[in-house]
């Protein structure tokens, strides 16, 4: 991840004017723009394996799982927004501005990267913490683990580590994955 080199935080309307990055991904955190390279293929494909289980069990006029380049708005100011590899959102609660989502999913799903940092994941725990996210799946493909965090007293706390069984979001109790079926062959 690299920080853009302009030491100036952005604010949100200068980010509002800035155009769109078609080959990396882009978060602002307290003003600074971070520059990600795009997932690689296997990060891609479990990405999207979680969606497709995901999208066959929600119903879709109630619930969006979104596993596209999105921007998630954290706070306004400083400036911190975030690209979830996969969330959830109740279209009955979503709320978009200026293009850009400014509310809580009820899921969201980070695929860990080797070149992640515990530094860099405890930030963006505590920024899903602030908007009132009540669970993030840690995935990591190394380990072949789904680490699953539920908000308590405003903070996301680990519930459960697993490499096999199932795995369901407390807010879909009738929605189960497979950890087995998340692997790329």
């Amino acid at each position: 991840m690299t920080s853009l080199p302009n030491s100036k935080a952005i604010t949100y309307d200068e980010w509002l004017r800035l155009p769109e990055v078609n080959d990396a991904i882009e978060e602002v955190v307290d003003g600074q723009v971070r520059i990600m390279p795009p997932a690689k293929f296997r990060h891609a494909k479990i990405v999207r394996r979680l969606c497709k289980g995901l999208d066959a069990q929600l119903d879709p006029k109630r619930y969006l799982a979104l596993d596209t380049v999105f921007g998630l708005v954290i706070r306004k100011s400083p400036l911190t927004s975030r690209v979830p590899d996969l969330a959830v959102f109740d279209l009955r609660t979503v709320v978009e501005q200026d293009g850009y989502i400014h509310s809580a999913p009820q899921l969201v799903i980070e695929v860990l990267s080797p070149g992640n940092t515990r530094r860099e994941m405890q930030e963006k725990l505590q920024d899903y913490a602030a908007i009132g996210v009540p669970e993030v799946w840690l995935v990591s493909p190394e380990a072949c683990t789904v680490e699953v965090l539920r908000l308590e007293n405003g903070r996301l706390r680990c519930v459960q580590i697993s490499s096999q069984g199932i795995v369901t979001p407390q807010g879909f109790p009738a929605v189960s994955i497979d950890i087995a079926t998340i692997w790329p062959d």
